[in-house]
């Protein structure tokens, strides 16, 4: 492994970037509207990344073959999952949100265990069970009865599973397109397919309102730091480090994220919120040590990460 110092400075930076997401959406949805949070962040990464590409010539020409399966990728992510995660942080706290979007590994591997048959070691299943059971403890009261908005729980569970769908096209893609390059286009179809519901729903709302820079520079800070910068670290990280012992690293952002909330966003934990995250990240430990084959491992380090 090269410049380990680099290395690490990069994984940790980058899980910090994601953690600060979370907080950033919240900052930002206290004057915008979760479309037009999400189209401003999703234009402005696609000019970021695509000057990117266009300096270090990444641009490829797409496959033909490859042409749907890039418009099922978009349509699961960010279309759907970012659906499903900034209308639900509008019920739910930004540590919440974070800890449910962690699952999303775990969800995955068992999503390629049910449809592509791969093997997992006795550890992984018990670590699925074990996120499950974190998540329970965290979001259920003693007496049974739910400790968060329904409405907002269900809404991160759509974007859970929009992760998972994403996961699983994105593994026919990833051996053959720059991860990188496969980011910029779904986001570039993204872009598209926000257009009209932002022009519909938000775009009057936007125009009648003052215009606050403190709140729209959290969308610069997303779009920048989370969808751009926090994904080339973590590109750069999974080529020194190997994806396995990167992908670990990603189970800290809901630790990160409730340590940020506390500071900035004054969000409290009850003893059983903090049971329950440790219960979740243990597993997710658990879960994702070895067994998988490496083109759905490398699946894997998008998941969930790229908005």
């Amino acid at each position: 492994m090269k410049s380990p110092v680099k290395t690490y400075t990069a994984i940790i930076i980058a899980m910090i970037f994601w953690a600060f997401s979370f907080i950033w959406f919240k900052i930002a949805n206290e004057a915008f509207r979760p479309v037009t949070i999400v189209f401003f962040r999703l234009l402005i990464s696609v000019i970021i990344l695509s000057l990117f590409l266009i300096l270090t010539r990444g641009f490829v020409a797409i496959k033909k073959k490859d042409r749907k399966l890039f418009i099922l990728l978009a349509l699961f992510e960010p279309f759907l999952y970012f659906l499903g995660e900034s209308f639900g942080l509008t019920y739910i706290s930004a540590t919440t949100g974070s800890v449910l979007i962690s699952t999303i590994p775990v969800i995955a591997t068992l999503g390629a265990w049910l449809i592509f048959k791969e093997r997992l070691k006795i550890i992984n299943y018990a670590g699925i069970v074990i996120s499950f059971i974190g998540v329970l403890v965290f979001i259920l009261e003693k007496d049974g009865s739910l400790s968060f908005n329904i409405k907002g729980l269900m809404l991160m569970i759509l974007a859970v599973f929009s992760a998972v769908g994403y996961n699983l096209t994105l593994s026919r893609l990833v051996g053959t397109y720059n991860p990188l390059f496969i980011v910029n286009v779904q986001n570039i179809i993204g872009v598209v397919l926000f257009m009209p519901l932002f022009l519909i729903t938000d775009l009057k709302h936007l125009t009648s309102e003052p215009f606050s820079m403190r709140h729209f520079i959290p969308v610069v800070e997303l779009a920048l730091f989370a969808s751009c910068g926090a994904f080339i670290l973590f590109a750069y990280s999974v080529r020194n480090m190997g994806i396995s012992r990167a992908n670990i690293f990603s189970n800290c952002i809901p630790v990160f994220t409730a340590l940020f909330s506390f500071i900035l966003l004054d969000e409290k934990l009850v003893l059983n919120n903090i049971v329950g995250m440790m219960i979740v990240i243990t597993g997710l430990f658990m879960s994702q040590i070895n067994g998988r084959k490496k083109k759905n491992e490398e699946a894997l380090i998008l998941t969930g990460k790229t908005a």
